[in-house]
């Protein structure tokens, strides 16, 4: 099931509640559980005992498609804090099945994109940029992998401060800007495939990816891959 062979844990879940303060209209009560979110799997022990030994977790999350009262179904958008070395954690997704958004913005909101992603492609979330994950779709359901340091816990601060991303993607497609921030620069739009154009140590399968240090060491050490990072996105 989604792009997972074997059993799955009980997975933790956002609700509408849980939500209600990152949505373009928080009165909604449409719904209950928005997306379910798979934690900490692994295929094998030796699989589980590598990630661990690194400080990385495997998860899957699965967003069924959803108007929410006129926007579309999204996670709730989060930020990662600074390494030891004084640099944000990344991250990186795969698309299992379906077609996802995700909304990029640095923390002072001068940079906001649209990374568009089919199945099979890998998204790189570079140091200093929170992300939501948005699923466009009016009938398909988006499954996603990521791989992600341990080391830290998000920070849903500014979504929560801020009502949520500095746009929002209504249910008809067009992208509507967050008034709660002062000042929101135009979106800008580009395909995953053109990332990791930029980012060659990483091609996915994901999962296959475990085991592979070379691959995976910028999630705890981004430090060593700035001028990578530097121009991920342009």
């Amino acid at each position: 099931m989604h792009g997972w062979a074997g059993h799955l844990p009980k997975p933790s879940v956002r609700t509408i509640d849980d939500m209600r303060t990152v949505l373009a209209d928080p009165s909604c009560r449409k719904y209950g559980t928005l997306y379910s979110m798979y934690r900490d799997l692994a295929k094998s022990e030796e699989d589980r005992s590598w990630l661990h030994c690194r400080n990385l977790r495997y998860d899957i999350t699965v967003i069924p498609p959803k108007n929410v009262c006129g926007e579309r179904v999204k996670t709730k958008g989060h930020f990662h804090p600074k390494n030891p070395a004084g640099v944000g954690y990344p991250e990186v997704y795969e698309v299992l099945e379906g077609h996802g958004h995700y909304l990029l913005q640095d923390r002072t909101c001068d940079d906001v994109v649209i990374v568009s992603a089919d199945q099979g492609d890998l998204v790189i979330i570079p140091p200093e940029y929170g992300h939501v994950t948005i699923n466009p779709s009016p009938d398909t359901t988006l499954a996603m992998a990521n791989i992600v340091s341990c080391a830290f816990e998000s920070e849903y601060g500014v979504y929560e401060q801020y009502g949520g991303g500095a746009y929002y993607e209504m249910a008809d497609g067009s992208f509507r800007k967050n008034s709660r921030y002062l000042e929101v620069p135009p979106l800008r739009t580009i395909r995953a495939a053109a990332i990791l154009e930029r980012f060659p140590a990483c091609r996915g399968p994901l999962y296959s990816l475990i085991g592979n240090d070379e691959a995976l060491s910028f999630l705890n050490f981004p430090e060593k891959h700035l001028a990578l990072f530097a121009a991920l996105l342009d």
